[in-house]
C-alpha cells in the first residue's frame, strides 16, 4: 500500500454494494477505484459531479403536464366533458 494512502471505511446496503460491484466490474474498475473517481471529480469541479434533485417527475407525469401545456397553448384541444359543454366552448372562440 502508497504511504499516501488511507483506509476508509463506509456503510451501505448489501444489496446496493453487490450491483454496484457488478456495475464496476462491467466497466472494468473495483469499487476503490469508482470512488476514488467519483472523489477526484468532487474536488476537480467543487461540487457533486451530477444532478442531485428531488421531486424530479417520472416520464408520464412530464407527458401529462406536457399535454396539458399543449391544450392551454391551443396545440392540441382538450376534450370536453359532453357534447354540450363542446357547443358551449366552440361558441366562445
Amino acid at each position: 500500500m502508497n504511504a499516501d494512502t488511507i483506509n476508509l471505511s463506509i456503510r451501505m446496503e448489501r444489496a446496493l454494494k453487490e450491483q454496484a460491484e457488478s456495475l464496476f466490474s462491467e466497466l472494468g474498475m473495483n469499487m476503490t477505484t469508482a470512488l476514488n473517481i467519483f472523489v477526484r471529480q468532487s474536488v476537480r469541479q467543487g461540487k457533486i459531479p451530477f444532478e442531485i434533485s428531488l421531486n424530479r417527475p417520472n416520464a408520464e407525469t412530464v407527458a401529462a403536464l406536457r399535454e396539458i401545456s399543449d391544450m392551454r397553448s391551443g396545440k392540441i384541444p382538450k376534450q370536453s366533458a359532453s357534447v354540450a359543454d363542446f357547443v358551449r366552448e366552440m361558441s366562445e372562440r
